[in-house]
């Protein structure tokens, strides 16, 4: 049976009170993803639309001939998306739940719970005034009539009334409150029995949330005149990893709630955040944060001021990047693939189509007045700018993939004769030993480069270029501020010069078509991405091109693939920052003073990577997972692995630099009101959250309820259509299987959700008769 796995990088767009409607989506995501792992693992079923994926897997393997996996391994959110990637990165990692989600976005994502008690006392003997928040969302006094349905009218008067008594140009909401609700929920997933992680060991799963450093951080250009200008960088992705292996762990839940709070700062509803708002509320719980100096140093730039981290003010996330599909993108840097991968982007936008020049009934222009040109211009155009740039990113980075394929294989039949003409002959050549191994690379790497010819000296100045630029990131990071812009060139400078002084860049470097000693000893010390990119493409050979062998021992090959996996994550630890707090007192000073003494920053370095024997170790476990397969396959390996130095000859000029990843293109998706029409269309159809600028929501539980409940439909109906998608062209899916499936997912949201969404029986009503 051919396998798939279907990886989702997920983007999720800010939306203000429409984080209720992205935690519908998100949700379904995650039972998609349990749904999945229960099917190929054979776990429990599950219930409801977890239940209906499940039974969707099985029929796309007994109609189509596809094991398809599904895994969430990306996120990356912004303002309220933010915080739906944020709680959903945390059930992948360790497998809890986000049920107990769903009571507190009901609950407590409500004006009066968000509401600054501190100012509850005050704003009883403030008179009447409309601050400029309350205006923007209420527009005109007719907006609860025109807009808000008869039987939720009093309530929603009555919490705009709640609003304008606030003092002039003060957050209505709380700063303290959104950070204990953010806690609250951490602890409420914690509470509950979880499963297992939703990821294979050897997967990493990696999480971005964007914010706005409100007084931004110095950042120094280089130029030709001046030779330096120094700019304010406002711009800040908060990354956490979760590398994987036995025990996963992402962060700390005082370092995520840090993320949603800070991200979602939307300006003029709440107030900015500062570290010690997060510390206090710590306090008053008695909460230890044992990472916090780390943290904080890891991800707020240093200033150059008086102003120390602990004081720097963060806002939304959405002001300066409000859909981060780059951190995605370089994401995709260090993902293992196990077998034919099927990468899709997928961005959630709760709104589109809504912008800040509104259109009159006749279709023409109304000239923005001043608080509409205000606020236009300082949040809306920036958040809805369009994201055009990222998709051609991803659509130049496929094409490079695509050609990368292509010349792979047309390679192949060349390559193996190659091997084959300098090995075939070798009695030995099936029956794999370390020894074996390393003699056999050795004399595969001479045949590869005396066969490049000239080409050969570009090959190596390349690769040498990337390992020293790698060492130079590597060294930056261990020896102390990542974010040091000035530092990190120094440490380039210096690494540059050291390996000048080592006669390994200059045109001697290769002579006659073969590098010379000194190149070929930094190669083996220091070049850890070749190994990698070599276990990435025999990952490939077994994971691909063994399917539909039949002496193919599907075990012996799965377990020759998670051999791979393991070596890889070894190859790739010390240059993670999961290995940063290992460091002894010799090495962090090396790393420290790299800038003044690149030859002991090599050398720490060398020591850390330990390249030599990690290759005996490699070549061990190698011999040992290949000889566990059949002939045939176990041929077709080998003479793979030997033949890596001819592909990455070819290729990495043509990736300049990066190698072998997934290798394979990548697909953007969007999950959106106006996507989902297998029911109704259109946002302005479904969403309460859209009224008042998107604070609807936060108005009315009713309000609440009827967009988490379109959130799941929404979700469970682009899921389904983002699944069948992957299915061959040569093996479609009947469309009424499809159709049927859709209608059984929808049912079963709305059996489960009937008994807790009390406030919306006609809306249940009315979707049944829709769905029929």
């Amino acid at each position: 049976m051919r396998e798939k796995e279907l990886r989702l990088a997920l983007v999720c767009y800010g939306g203000i009170s429409l984080a209720v409607y992205m935690h519908g989506i998100t949700k379904e995501i995650w039972r998609l993803v349990r749904a999945s792992q229960a099917f190929h693992g054979g776990g429990v079923t599950g219930a409801g639309s977890q239940g209906v994926y499940h039974r969707l897997l099985e029929s796309i393997a007994a109609e189509t001939g596809l094991s398809l996996r599904i895994l969430t391994d990306i996120l990356a959110g912004a303002s309220a998306g933010g915080i739906n990637c944020i709680f959903l990165a945390q059930a992948i990692s360790t497998g809890q739940s986000l049920e107990p989600l769903t009571d507190l976005w009901l609950d407590h994502a409500d004006i009066d719970a968000l509401a600054d008690r501190d100012e509850i006392a005050v704003r009883r003997f403030m008179k009447n005034a409309a601050v400029p928040f309350a205006w923007a969302i209420s527009n005109r006094s007719s907006t609860v009539e025109q807009t808000v349905e008869p039987e939720h009218q009093a309530e929603v008067r009555q919490k705009l009334a709640n609003l304008v008594k606030a003092p002039w140009f003060q957050p209505p909401f709380g700063g303290p409150a959104f950070t204990r609700v953010l806690l609250d929920a951490f602890d409420a997933m914690a509470a509950e029995p979880a499963g297992p992680p939703l990821l294979p060991d050897y997967q990493p799963l990696d999480l971005f949330v964007t914010v706005t450093d409100f007084r931004g951080h110095p950042q120094s250009l280089r130029l030709n005149s001046p030779p330096e200008v120094i700019e304010q960088e406002h711009r800040l992705t908060l990354a956490f990893r979760d590398p994987g292996g036995e025990t996963r762990r992402l962060a700390d839940p005082a370092e995520l709630a840090f993320a949603g709070r800070s991200t979602a700062s939307f300006p003029g509803a709440f107030p900015p955040f500062q570290v010690a708002e997060l510390d206090s509320v710590l306090a008053e719980r008695n909460r230890a944060w044992p990472g916090r100096e780390s943290f904080i140093e890891r991800n707020i730039p240093p200033r150059p001021y008086a102003e120390s981290r602990d004081q720097v003010v963060l806002i939304d996330g959405g002001v300066q990047a409000h859909a981060p599909f780059g951190a995605c993108i370089q994401a995709l840097r260090s993902r293992p693939a196990s077998r034919e991968v099927d990468r899709r982007f997928v961005y959630v936008d709760p709104a589109p189509g809504f912008r800040a020049v509104r259109w009159t009934a006749t279709g023409t222009v109304e000239p923005p007045g001043f608080w509409a040109t205000l606020f236009g211009a300082m949040s809306d155009i920036p958040r809805e700018q369009p994201i055009r740039d990222n998709l051609e990113t991803i659509e130049r980075r496929s094409e490079r993939i695509r050609r990368m394929r292509r010349i792979v294989e047309s390679m192949r039949p060349e390559v193996e004769t190659a091997i084959n003409d300098a090995f075939g002959s070798t009695f030995f050549l099936t029956s794999p030993t370390p020894r074996r191994l390393q003699s056999w690379r050795s004399q595969a790497n001479e045949i590869a480069a005396r066969g490049a010819g000239y080409t050969y000296a570009a090959y190596a100045q390349l690769k040498m270029g990337a390992a020293i630029e790698e060492m130079a990131e590597t060294i930056a990071r261990l020896g102390g501020d990542s974010s040091d812009r000035d530092r990190h060139n120094r440490v380039r400078t210096a690494l540059w010069q050291w390996a000048d002084a080592q006669g390994i860049t200059g045109e001697d470097a290769v002579r006659n078509g073969r590098a010379t000693p000194a190149l070929i000893a930094f190669f083996r010390s220091f070049d850890a991405s070749f190994r990698i990119r070599r276990l990435r493409l025999l990952v490939r050979e077994l994971a691909e091109r063994h399917v539909g062998i039949e002496e193919v021992d599907e075990s012996a090959s799965d377990n020759a693939r998670q051999t791979i996996y393991r070596l890889i994550a070894r190859y790739e630890a010390p240059l993670t920052a999961d290995m940063d707090a290992a460091l002894t007192v010799e090495e962090a000073s090396a790393f420290a003073n790299a800038d003044k003494d690149p030859a002991a920053a090599a050398a720490a370095l060398e020591a850390r990577l330990r390249l030599k024997a990690l290759d005996d170790f490699t070549d061990e476990e190698i011999a040992t997972a290949l000889s566990a397969l059949s002939r045939a396959p176990r041929r077709a390996a080998i003479l793979t692995y030997l033949g890596y130095p001819f592909y990455d000859i070819a290729t990495l000029p043509l990736l300049q630099g990066e190698g072998l990843q997934e290798f394979d293109p990548m697909k953007v998706d969007r999950i959106s009101p106006d996507d989902a029409t297998t029911i109704r269309s259109g946002t302005a159809a479904t969403l309460k959250g859209i009224q008042f600028n998107n604070f609807g929501a936060f108005f009315s539980r009713a309000y609440r309820e009827n967009d988490y409940l379109w959130g799941r439909l929404h979700g469970a109906d682009r899921l389904i259509d983002i699944m069948v998608s992957t299915i061959p062209a040569e093996t479609p899916l009947a469309p009424e299987l499809v159709a049927r499936m859709k209608r059984e997912a929808f049912l079963a949201i709305l059996d489960e959700e009937r008994p807790r969404l009390k406030t919306i029986p006609g809306l249940f009503d009315e979707l049944v008769a829709e769905i029929g």
